[in-house]
């Protein structure tokens, strides 16, 4: 039950732990290069993926494993441990939802943009809700 209001953060925490969108960023990125038929993923493939230095994307990978999201020993490669791929895959379905029902809403072929910027907002409840609808829609019920 809502007590009152919270700061954007303080919702974000209420609602996702210890995973910040960032975090979500870099998980996503690194399921998605996982669904490439990569077992590992490179440091420096990450970082190009998601244009960041390989600093950061070493550091966020760091704090990846920390959650216990990923493994990644020193110097060597990413991969995602069982708990990482089931989050993955559910970051990777949402974001494709949103960027489905954006394209939808906006006659484009592409909304990456907005997308990215949306998509950490969702309640599961919401993600799950948004993949009917676009079936409905698209069946034409």
């Amino acid at each position: 039950m809502n007590d009152g209001f919270y700061t954007l953060k303080g919702y974000t925490l209420m609602e996702h732990g210890l995973l910040t969108a960032a975090m979500e960023d870099y998980l996503e990125m690194i399921y998605r290069m996982r669904q490439e038929e990569q077992e590992v993923v490179r440091v420096s493939a990450l970082a190009a993926a998601l244009h960041v230095q390989p600093s950061s994307a070493s550091k966020m990978a760091g704090n990846l494993r920390a959650q216990e999201l990923v493994h990644f020993p020193r110097y060597g490669y990413i991969s995602l441990t069982e708990t990482g791929m089931q989050v993955g895959k559910y970051l990777l379905r949402r974001h494709e939802l949103v960027h489905r029902l954006l394209c939808e809403i906006n006659g484009s072929g592409g909304e990456l943009a907005e997308c990215e910027k949306i998509e950490h907002f969702l309640s599961p409840r919401t993600v799950e809700n948004l993949g009917a609808f676009l079936d409905r829609l698209h069946s034409g019920s």
